[in-house]
């Protein structure tokens, strides 16, 4: 978990230069939040404490990375409310959710307040956009979007998401997890990979599917979560594969621009049986 929140610490750094210092206010708050509904559930039931591991702080910062720098400040803590109660405790606690807590709470407040979700700011930093990258790209209105070679996807100086705007932090922050070897390459690679190939054939500029809508937040810290994800090598292939076909059906297809966290909410889903077909056979053991 330490490990998780060092890879996450350039793409908070990357925000704040972009968006300000209420960026870090809505990212501490989170984080706090979900520490506190963590502590508090675990105190009522009078379970052991488990705020040590820093699961819920990973929790809150990965939320807080989906969320609109506009958003106020006591939906991101109703968000945290469920990530942690309703996604996380309700189960067991850290190990036995059976969805990624944070991807679950993200969808329950597109849900409950689309509006809120859909407060895209305008960065600090000069920029062309007014919109989302991604929600320009979905109704086709590609004059407001910048040359697709240009820095400002890249580098994330544009309105988004607070954690999904910058790519190269990203990026930075994926390698360092799988230097570590917190993470395989096999969910990140076929995710992000099944994306681009299935956007490239289409011909709907691959390049801004992968730098928008929290494809690299997701493939790289969200899909890769162990509790969440396929136990063999083989099921995160699948794993991958899956959520990247996923991701463009929902994209070109539904109601919504912001794929990444249905698919891997579905194909959290899915993970039981995908754990059946990748199962490796003790030797000695039964076929």
């Amino acid at each position: 978990m330490l490990d998780v929140i060092i890879a996450l610490s350039p793409a908070l750094i990357a925000s704040f230069y972009v968006f300000g210092s209420y960026a870090v206010v809505i990212t501490g708050v989170c984080a706090a939040a979900c520490l506190f509904f963590e502590w508090a559930f675990e105190k009522i039931l009078k379970r052991k404490n488990s705020i040590g591991d820093l699961s819920a702080v990973v929790t809150g910062l990965l939320l807080a990375f989906c969320l609109p720098v506009g958003i106020p400040l006591w939906q991101a803590v109703f968000g945290c409310f469920v990530a942690i109660v309703f996604v996380k405790q309700l189960f067991g606690g850290f190990g036995k959710n059976f969805a990624n807590p944070a991807v679950t709470a993200r969808i329950a407040l597109l849900a409950a307040f689309p509006a809120s979700m859909a407060a895209y700011v305008r960065p600090f930093l000069d920029s062309s956009l007014v919109t989302k990258p991604f929600a320009s790209l979905s109704r086709y209105d590609l004059e407001t979007l910048p040359g697709v070679f240009e820095l400002e996807m890249f580098i994330g100086v544009h309105s988004d998401y607070l954690g999904e705007a910058n790519g190269l932090a990203l990026l930075i922050g994926g390698a360092y997890l799988l230097i570590r070897r917190v993470i395989t390459w096999h969910i990140p690679v076929t995710f992000i990979g099944t994306v681009f190939v299935l956007t490239a054939i289409s011909g709907s500029q691959p390049v801004f599917q992968v730098f928008s809508g929290g494809l690299l937040l997701g493939a790289l810290f969200m899909a890769t979560d162990p509790v969440t994800s396929p136990l063999a090598k083989a099921g995160h292939v699948i794993f991958g594969i899956g959520a990247g076909i996923l991701t463009v059906v929902i994209r070109f297809y539904g109601t919504f621009p912001e794929a990444v966290s249905y698919a891997i909410l579905l194909m959290n889903m899915l993970v039981p049986i995908i754990n059946k077909f990748g199962a490796r056979r003790a030797p000695g053991g039964r076929k």
